[in-house]
């Protein structure tokens, strides 16, 4: 049996900046100036920070999706880490008994394990499994004892997670670039914190003024709010909500799809807005710039902004819209507050949201105007966050000299 008994860091939200924070806490690794274990909100912030990005997907057999990209998804692991000058000891292979042993050596060392696992292949995530899904996340471990059957998990639930070893193996080995991968860290280096800072606010800059390292500079930024204004009420631009969400069972996904990312799609609600305006208070103590809180407060509207543009996308007058946000922020709340205790009422409410579905699809609750009128309503929302974040930002750059 190898179980690290006294483990018990369970606040982390994001499968990367979570992992770690949880990671450096249970080591008692602690930053520089505040004395505090390496913040969530820190580590996204020197990571790369919030970002806005809009995406839509029409694959063949399955619902349009409206993806939502609340924070910098470009390399942000190996890049947060590098800029911390974390050392990062990897042990991989293809031989899952190697996967294995290194797993309980590892633990045997009473260290943690931070494994790549797929989410699709944990049961507590309660997903169906579909061989065209799958999503390697890094997770903690912090106990495997094949004799009992039992693998301890720390995953964004504030609560413990347990799987048997054979679902961890077959998680851990579905893919094969993460296949087994396992990592423990050296602490960072306090002298990096400044630049790995600074370093991250640019890159956040960046993202939102100037064109993204990959892809269209129309799905990332300010220009990314615009872009989704335009879709949602121009039904002749191509990719118009019009043509890929038109009422109905594709217009319901696109809804549930961008309200997941906002809210539940590891994070915890308010495009992490809120998260963000914690990293820059920190920073502000780190570089000693105090411009920097002030920016931390127009964050924070921009929050209660992303807040109601959730709203819009599944509002209240609309009963079974409505039903589903409530559930789908139950669902999630269910998750971080029981973990696996709550894996039977999980499933009542996916098979209730199933049930929704199938109706709206069947006869959606709203007439033609009244589905204009609802997109018109949700670009009046995006628009406004883009004007709360257009001055965020340039006060930003202004803190940043």
């Amino acid at each position: 049996m190898t179980v690290l008994k006294d483990y018990d860091q369970f606040l982390g939200r994001h499968w990367e900046t979570g992992s770690v924070s949880n990671y450096y806490a249970y080591r008692g690794i602690t930053a520089p100036l505040t004395g505090r274990p390496y913040s969530e909100a820190l580590l996204m912030g020197v990571s790369g920070g919030i970002v806005m990005g809009y995406f839509s997907f029409a694959y063949e057999g399955y619902d349009p999706m409206a993806n939502i990209l609340t924070r910098n998804t470009f390399d942000p692991w190996d890049t947060m880490l590098g800029r911390l000058g974390v050392v990062q000891n990897v042990k991989q292979t293809g031989i899952s008994e190697t996967g294995v042993k290194n797993l309980e050596e590892t633990l045997a060392e009473g260290l943690p394990a931070i494994v790549w696992a797929d989410m699709y292949s944990l049961p507590y995530n309660a997903l169906p499994h579909d061989e065209g899904m799958w999503g390697m996340q890094p997770v903690v471990v912090y106990g495997y004892d094949r004799d009992a059957g039992q693998a301890w998990i720390a995953d964004r639930s504030s609560v413990p997670l347990r799987v048997t070893p054979d679902e961890l193996d077959a998680a851990r080995g579905r893919v094969k670039k993460f296949k087994n991968r396992l990592i423990t860290l050296e602490p960072p280096d306090p002298d990096k914190l400044p630049a790995a800072v600074r370093k991250g606010i640019w890159d956040c800059i960046k993202l939102f003024t100037e064109a993204p390292p990959k892809g269209s500079k129309n799905n990332f930024g300010l220009a990314a709010y615009r872009w989704w204004s335009e879709l949602l009420t121009n039904p002749k631009a191509r990719l118009s909500w019009e043509k890929e969400f038109p009422a109905g069972g594709k217009m319901y996904s696109g809804l549930t799809w961008a309200f997941n990312h906002i809210n539940t799609f590891g994070n915890d609600g308010h495009a992490e807005r809120d998260l963000y305006a914690i990293f820059l208070e920190e920073a502000s103590q780190i570089l000693g710039k105090l411009a920097l809180q002030q920016v931390a407060e127009m964050f924070r509207d921009s929050a209660r902004a992303w807040d109601e543009l959730s709203t819009a996308l599944l509002p209240d007058d609309v009963a079974e819209l409505a039903e589903t946000r409530q559930l789908m922020l139950r669902r999630h709340r269910l998750f971080l507050e029981q973990g696996s205790a709550a894996l039977d009422d999980i499933q009542q409410v996916t098979a209730r949201l199933a049930e929704i579905k199938a109706q709206v699809s069947e006869s959606f609750p709203m007439d033609d105007a009244g589905v204009i009128a609802m997109r018109e309503d949700i670009s009046r929302h995006v628009m406004r966050i883009h004007d709360i974040e257009m001055e965020a930002v340039e006060q930003l750059q202004a803190a940043m000299g």
